[in-house]
């Protein structure tokens, strides 16, 4: 495999992660988008692994960009769960309260 094609898949991962991220960070992790853009990347990764590319001293740099890309996905996928399970808790708290009035309203 040529080293262009290498490091235009370096480059589609790159472009995948950031698009990731960019999803998460916009509040919507159970998009399907997500989900494919996933998917895709970890197709890519199998390929990008197989070639070795990575492991070469000149492509350290990228490999460190890789790197933070998937800590900066990680975090905004965790930010979205945290914000997801409170407003989940605030919903059940709601519906804990309006049970309360229906059953004081009916006595």
């Amino acid at each position: 495999m040529s080293t262009d094609k290498q490091i235009h898949m370096l480059d589609e991962l790159q472009s995948l992660l950031e698009k990731q991220i960019g999803l998460a960070q916009q509040g919507n992790p159970a998009s399907r988008r997500i989900e494919v853009l996933s998917e895709q990347a970890d197709s890519l990764v199998g390929k990008i692994a197989k070639t070795g590319i990575l492991e070469l001293a000149e492509f350290k740099h990228r490999r460190e960009l890789l790197h933070e890309l998937y800590d900066r996905l990680r975090l905004a996928l965790m930010t979205q769960k945290a914000e997801t399970a409170e407003r989940l808790s605030r919903v059940r708290q709601g519906r804990k309260t309006i049970g309360t009035y229906r059953s004081n309203i009916r006595l």
